[in-house]
């Protein structure tokens, strides 16, 4: 199909969301990586949000060559206003929000549309997993490999499965009824997390689904938001807090568990960050639940075995697969496989997955309710 048919084709539009500030370094290359997508009847919105830079101009270069690349630029404001201001933009069906700075495998919105069709409007949105990229698209790492589906808020408020903002497809529809993205994180100058907090607001009232293959090259580097270790752990605490202080039918002990694993993750941000004080705060917060820092001492005891024997997050057959990988369009996907089980771990999954069967049931009941009864599934692995 000619790209300029995109817009008369049969299949649903879906409308690509890219907030870019400053993005000239990566826009070419992420914008390349829409356009090569095997599911063809797209717009591609991108939202400029106050550039200094030549990424304006960069992308009505290539809007010359493919006519579904529309500009729209605003003052700075942030990601999430910058999202919220292409979902107002779009006109898809779905939309699917990719970073500046981000990939996609050339099949992601093909089997993301696919996976979704095929489901009741109850089901929201689906999911990918990623890897890891540098500034050179080199595969350096794998994204978490935990998944699950249904109605997961428990589960997400807990084990956070997305993992960045490029991995999602969204019903537009619903994306609007939930609010969009919160900017008010930006204006307290923790900005970072406000993806995941789209995600819960998400999951808290809707089924997701995941096609669990790595269709995601997530960049990392110095000097992108995410490597401002303090305001993301910061921001990620205060997520995980409004999301807790908007449901309050969540059991207390699924709560304590996703408070006690974001501190645990925020107290990593801090030590990278050499915060000392903040460190010191949240680990004496971590010190305060008993339960929790037995599961501590029992993970340094599988880190350090799994140092032993040299192993690396992923198989080590994914590890030697890693190597000298670039994430385009001639990259072979490596199999996606669980994560490692522990006794606890087990348990605590099991404890989470009874909550969300609950929490889905008064659902049910509830005169908004969204959540068709036997739909409510889990996969293996979802740790």
């Amino acid at each position: 199909m000619d790209q300029g048919d995109a817009f008369y084709s049969t299949q649903p539009l879906v409308s690509v969301i890219i907030p870019a500030f400053n993005a000239s370094t990566y826009i070419e290359r992420t914008l390349r990586s829409a356009m090569r997508q095997t599911y063809t009847a797209l717009e591609i919105i991108v939202v400029n949000d106050g550039s200094t830079d030549d990424t304006a101009q960069l992308v009505e270069q290539m809007a010359i060559t493919d006519s579904r690349i529309r500009l729209v630029s605003t003052p700075n404001r942030g990601v999430a206003a910058a999202r919220n201001t292409g979902i107002d933009a779009s006109s898809g069906r779905f939309v699917a929000f990719l970073d500046a700075d981000d990939l996609w495998h050339s099949t992601k919105i093909e089997k993301q549309v696919n996976a979704l069709n095929r489901l009741s409007p109850q089901w929201a949105a689906v999911y990918v997993l990623h890897y890891i990229i540098d500034e050179d698209d080199e595969i350096v790492g794998l994204g978490g490999s935990k998944i699950a589906r249904g109605y997961i808020y428990a589960r997400h408020l807990n084990f956070k499965y997305i993992g960045n903002g490029s991995a999602l497809l969204v019903r537009r529809d619903v994306a609007l009824e939930i609010g969009g993205f919160d900017s008010s994180y930006a204006a307290e100058g923790i900005g970072g997390c406000e993806d995941i907090d789209f995600e819960l607001r998400l999951a808290a009232r809707y089924c997701m689904e995941v096609v669990p293959e790595r269709l995601v090259g997530y960049r990392k580097y110095p000097g992108n938001m995410s490597s401002n270790y303090t305001r993301m752990g910061q921001g990620l605490l205060e997520v995980i807090k409004r999301s807790i202080a908007a449901n309050p039918q969540l059991p207390r002990h699924a709560a304590r568990s996703a408070i006690a694993l974001t501190q645990k993750y925020a107290f990593r941000q801090y030590r990278k960050a050499k915060n000392l004080p903040l460190s010191i705060a949240t680990a004496w917060a971590i010190l305060q639940n008993p339960r929790f820092m037995l599961s501590l001492v029992w993970q340094a005891g599988l880190l350090v075995m799994k140092q032993r024997h040299a192993l690396k997050p992923g198989t080590a057959r994914d590890t030697q697969q890693l190597k000298q990988s670039k994430f385009d369009e001639k990259i072979i996907l490596s199999p996606v496989e669980g994560p490692e089980e522990t006794l606890p771990s087990r348990r605590h999954l099991k404890l989470l997955t009874e909550v969300d069967a609950k929490l889905s049931s008064m659902c049910e009941s509830d005169e908004r309710g969204h959540f068709p009864s036997g739909e409510i599934t889990t996969r293996p692995h979802d740790v």
